[in-house]
């Protein structure tokens, strides 16, 4: 018989982690999380989860886990062995929210067979405001019976769950978007710079582009992202790419260009100067 997800633990209550906890909470879920920073005890508390002293106490306690730390080291660091998640019930989920190279979900997952848990990858996309809402994209890879299992959690605080194959499929989803998100967010300031440039009234213009065959998502969030990840992402990209022996020459030179915008990202009149 299949155990249905009652207790979700989430590791990180970050920018993320802490309004996909307040959702989980609604959605009936018993919630406990853990975090770095133990500052974050009182606002997980509101909302009415579980603070958990270590991920230990937290993954013995759980039905399913999420993810939600920012690094690659830190992700392999509570799967490895002897890691904290490792001590998870056998048949526990631990799904891994963070933006990670598909190899580590790959192989963290190889690694974990025979301890127990079950390991997918469940990246998210739409940013903090869908996060807030609970509007999310979940890309969901893994076993199909597992991810049968996870989705009401996903759906918690997702308003679409696509399942994308097999575990490490979701990383590469997450990756393909971030690519084609920061080559947006370039061509969106390119644009509008040129279109200030000769007068026009650019949110007049940004607004009209919206209904054109060049509508974007970062254009339809114009000053809203932050960049903070934006070199992270197109690392992963520059090493998925290596690794798979093709050339993404676009990929590359809007990884430089989001370097020197970051600063000063939406600041037309200093764009291209």
């Amino acid at each position: 018989m299949t155990k249905t997800v009652k207790t979700v633990g989430v590791v990180g209550a970050g920018r993320m982690g802490t309004p996909i906890i307040g959702h989980l909470v609604r959605k009936g879920f018993a919630t406990r999380a853990c975090d770095l920073n133990a500052a974050r005890a009182s606002a997980v508390n509101e909302l009415g989860a579980q603070w958990a002293a270590s991920p230990e106490s937290l993954a013995a306690a759980c039905d399913a886990i999420l993810v939600c730390v920012g690094f690659d080291r830190e992700v392999q660091e509570l799967l490895a062995k002897g890691g904290p998640l490792r001590k998870a019930k056998p048949g526990t989920i631990v799904a891994i929210l963070s933006t990670v190279h598909p190899k580590t979900v790959q192989n963290l997952a190889k690694e974990c067979e025979s301890a127990g848990p079950h390991v997918v990858d469940s990246t998210v996309c739409r940013g903090g405001e869908a996060a807030d809402s609970g509007t999310l994209l979940s890309f969901v890879g893994g076993d199909k019976g597992v991810v049968e299992r996870l989705t009401p959690v996903l759906s918690a605080y997702s308003s679409d769950v696509v399942h994308t194959g097999g575990v490490g499929t979701a990383q590469v989803a997450k990756a393909v978007n971030n690519l084609i998100l920061w080559a947006c967010l370039v061509a969106d300031h390119e644009g509008l710079a040129l279109a200030r440039r000769y007068g026009a009234d650019v949110e007049a213009l940004r607004r009209a582009l919206l209904l054109s065959s060049c509508a974007n998502g970062p254009l339809e969030k114009w000053g809203m992202q932050t960049m903070a990840w934006a070199d992270d992402d197109m690392a992963i990209v520059a090493e998925m790419a290596a690794d798979a022996g093709i050339a993404l020459p676009q990929a590359e030179v809007n990884r430089e260009i989001c370097r020197s915008l970051k600063p000063r990202r939406y600041k037309l009149d200093q764009y291209g100067r």
